[in-house]
């Protein structure tokens, strides 16, 4: 039966994420953006996240002495270095020679010995310090309860003692540039707490004018390696902490390095950090001096003024999505870690489901603000001096899925820090790109640093792998693409772009049996060759580096046009396209992973990294309906590959699932992710923890809804069967669309489209659409041979699909 649909605007929902705690129940709105507990964290993994972009701390709720540690983006170990082998030119004419000769092996031990950078480990992100409040009285505690509320960023902890009602109340503001923490007591005079600094460096602790507690420290090195973490003896970055207290009653006083609050009912604490680092090259700031600039900001400021702007801020970026994916009658109020557990004992949570979305939006306007450091392994929460690979930018795919999210979940501004450390790659990338390899450009290895390393580190089963550069530059375009802005393509992208496309041209060499361009050496991350004892990566031309260096070479192609500009390079660039090797389906119906169809003889066929996909995602370079041949191979792939691995490759299938169009399949994955890769905090478990499973199972679920690689918008694409009834708005598509709709029955029942920019949309449905124009007007469009609508829109205006089911 033919159904008309007319479409509207969905409004967005908010609630201010307050609730009793003698309820110990929330309602279902404010169940899809609140983490809730019933009891203080046990550990690190269940504390939660705050964080301004910059200043980052773990808030654990403990009602006798909290902890609350704390992160600076800017605070790693080591002091600037230049990590270039200066040597490493020579080799490279015997590495290949010895690849190409099928010696494998041997040419990768040659490759460890005299190619990787100097030193061939990089640095660490670190912990700053903790500020501890310790609570001197004892007493039987009820009605506990601690929550971050993700509509408004704040962490809060309320709880009884002996007839008394304690609340606690933590954010990170970005317009303050401090960490505030607010306590109160519902008795007059009854609230009493200590408040001391610790670090795991070297610091002191003083107490200055009865309110002011500050901290300074220093990284000092011993001049041991720890795991991947170069040894550096020495001093290094100096860093601060100022901690000041503003009581409204009762008294604050200096005692042994540390502050004592007494019989107050309302106390505001602010705190402040910095760090010596200026950039990569220059670590000579004074800490001090921006401790109390910073402090200066909110001195007049009200707790209630400073709360409010926090919040302003925060929901200028966070309400511009609104996502829910069903209500569950069975879940019945219940805290998160319950909820968690449930829902790997089988229980039904769609709305588990959207809070883990919107957490992962949480966490990209926490961690990641125009003008800080990119998100590292751990975003910017970090407890550990020597931590889990170092807690670095890897970006042979982490760092690259960190981001994922940031355009189509309308969080765009926040990609910035990840361009801002762009720049500082072109300077030392190119300086690796002429030394190592007599190339022009820039490049980039597997991982960088503060530092900005670029050089091949680690070892060659990680660090020969040169197209890191070239898949950041990718992220650019990608930002191009969602916005339109031509002053960035011209100033920003396009030069950058150009660098990484400059150093791959001179870099690839002519294969001597198959006469294919390809880069050598190379690896596919970070599996090694299936037939070579031992684990072995070093090879020519994977196709991972194939599939990045053709979008690469493409969009450079694109962008010149757009800027009519480059003539001569864009020859060049189509001279070498033509010789790029194609993709190939292997004999057991696969998309081959190398030149040569080694993949089935795989001993570790279930390898976490999935690296030759990556022309299905993120590169958008096979499409089910463009090239289905490939899109078989791939689900071919997937298959021998497992659904297991870590947080992030389950995160990276769920995009996979989502981009051949199997929504129940990319749901499995989702399961799969928060069941069995998800601490009770929701943070991603690797394992250790490592953010960028949050990140990428936020930006699949996005890719479940809406899809617009290549320009053509589809609206649930790869719907599963569990997210039968929903709604969304405020996704965004490239071409600067802003989608909303409601669906049932797994059917679209409204979907408005709003053209930012203006220009051509173009929509890919199964159903006949009607476009009404912001007249109200039929638009009169009709699809093509494929099945696509196209149409002209103007700038800021909605525009109305009606479908017929």
């Amino acid at each position: 039966m033919k159904k008309l649909l007319f479409i509207y605007i969905i409004p967005a929902l908010f609630l201010s994420g307050v609730y009793s705690c003698n309820s110990g129940s929330k309602s279902e709105e404010q169940l899809n953006h609140s983490l809730w507990y019933t009891s203080p964290a046990k550990d690190w993994n269940e504390a939660l996240p705050i964080g301004n972009g910059r200043l980052g701390a773990m808030v654990f709720g403990k009602t006798e002495k909290e902890r609350i540690q704390l992160n600076d983006d800017t605070f790693w170990s080591g002091r600037p270095h230049n990590y270039t082998n200066p040597g490493a030119k020579e080799h490279l004419d015997k590495a290949r020679e010895l690849i190409y000769s099928n010696q494998y092996a041997k040419a990768s031990k040659y490759i460890d010995a005299n190619m990787m950078g100097n030193p061939r480990y990089m640095q660490a992100y670190q912990p700053l310090g903790d500020l501890w409040l310790t609570y001197p009285d004892t007493g039987k505690i009820s009605e506990y309860s601690r929550e971050l509320d993700l509509d408004e960023a704040i962490v809060k902890v309320q709880y009884k003692q002996d007839g008394v009602t304690y609340t606690r109340e933590v954010f990170s503001s970005h317009p303050d540039q401090s960490i505030i923490i607010r306590l109160t007591s519902d008795k007059k005079g009854a609230l009493n707490t200590d408040v001391a600094f610790s670090s795991s460096h070297k610091y002191t602790s003083e107490a200055r004018n009865n309110n002011l507690l500050v901290m300074q420290g220093q990284w000092i090195g011993d001049g041991k390696n720890r795991p991947l973490i170069a040894g550096v003896e020495g001093p290094g970055m100096r860093f601060e902490t100022h901690l000041k207290v503003d009581n409204e009653d009762g008294s604050v006083n200096a005692k042994n390095n540390q502050i004592q609050i007494r019989k107050a009912s309302a106390v505001t604490i602010r705190l402040v950090t910095a760090t010596s680092f200026n950039n990569y090259k220059d670590i000579s700031a004074d800490p001090e001096k921006r401790c109390q600039q910073d402090l200066e900001i909110s001195e007049d400021k009200s707790y209630a003024q400073m709360r409010s702007d926090h919040i302003s801020d925060y929901q200028n970026y966070f309400n511009r999505v609104q996502l829910n994916l069903g209500q569950n009658d069975s879940i019945n109020n219940l805290p998160t870690d319950e909820r968690l557990a449930n829902y790997k004992n089988g229980v039904t949570d769609t709305q588990l489901e959207a809070l883990y979305f919107q957490f992962g939006r949480y966490l990209m306007i926490s961690g990641s603000r125009p003008g800080s450091q990119p998100l590292n392994l751990q975003g910017i929460w970090n407890e550990h001096t020597t931590p889990p690979w170092g807690s670095k930018y890897t970006v042979n795919i982490n760092t690259e899925m960190n981001y994922w999210p940031a355009e189509v979940t309308n969080l765009s501004e926040f990609h910035e820090p990840l361009f801002d450390m762009l720049d500082d790659l072109v300077e030392t990338g190119g300086e690796v790109a002429q030394k190592h390899y007599g190339c022009r450009g820039w490049v980039l290895h597997h991982n960088t640093d503060l530092w900005r390393g670029a050089a091949p580190v680690d070892g060659a089963i990680w660090g020969m792998w040169v197209t890191g550069g070239a898949w950041l530059s990718t992220h650019l375009w990608e930002h191009y693409l969602f916005n339109g802005d031509q002053s960035f393509l011209k100033e920003r992208a396009y030069p950058i772009m150009k660098g990484a496309a400059r150093f791959l041209l001179d870099y690839m060499i002519e294969h001597p049996e198959k006469g294919y361009l390809v880069t050598c050496p190379a690896n596919s991350p970070e599996n090694g060759i299936p037939h070579v004892k031992g684990r072995v990566t070093v090879c020519a031309g994977p196709t991972k580096d194939m599939a990045i260096i053709r979008f690469l070479f493409n969009a450079c192609l694109e962008a010149s046009s757009i800027l009519s500009t480059d003539e001569s390079f864009q020859i060049e660039l189509t001279a070498a396209l033509a010789k790029l090797p194609p993709l190939q389906i292997g004999k057991a119906g696969q998309l081959q992973e190398w030149l040569d169809d080694w993949d089935m003889e795989a001993p570790e066929f279930q390898h976490r990294h999935i690296a030759h996909l990556w022309s299905l995602h993120p590169g958008g370079l096979i499409d089910p309906y463009k090239t289905p041949e490939l899109a078989e191979a791939c689900k071919v792939t997937l298959k021998h590959r497992g659904d297991g691995g870590t947080g992030w490759s389950k995160a990276w299938k769920v995009n996979f699932r989502a981009r051949l169009h199997q929504g129940d399949y990319a749901h499995k994955m989702l399961a799969e992710l928060l069941k069995n890769s998800t601490h009770p905090n929701l943070f991603d478990v690797c394992p250790p923890f490592q953010i960028d499973g949050n990140f990428g199972g936020c930006a699949g679920i996005a890719e479940m809804l809406l899809q617009s690689d290549g320009g053509v918008i589809e609206l649930l694409p790869a719907l599963p069967k569990e997210w039968a009834k929903g709604s969304v708005s405020g996704l965004r598509a490239r071409g600067r669309f802003e989608i909303s709709m409601e669906w049932e029955e797994g059917k679209i029942q409204t979907a408005t489209i709003e053209s930012v920019n203006g220009g051509s949309c173009s929509i890919r449905s199964l159903f006949p659409i009607k476009i009404s124009g912001p007249d109200g007007k039929d638009l009169k469009a009709r699809p093509d041979n494929s099945g696509v609508i196209s149409f002209p829109t103007q700038a800021n205006m909605m525009y109305k699909l009606e479908i017929f089911n």
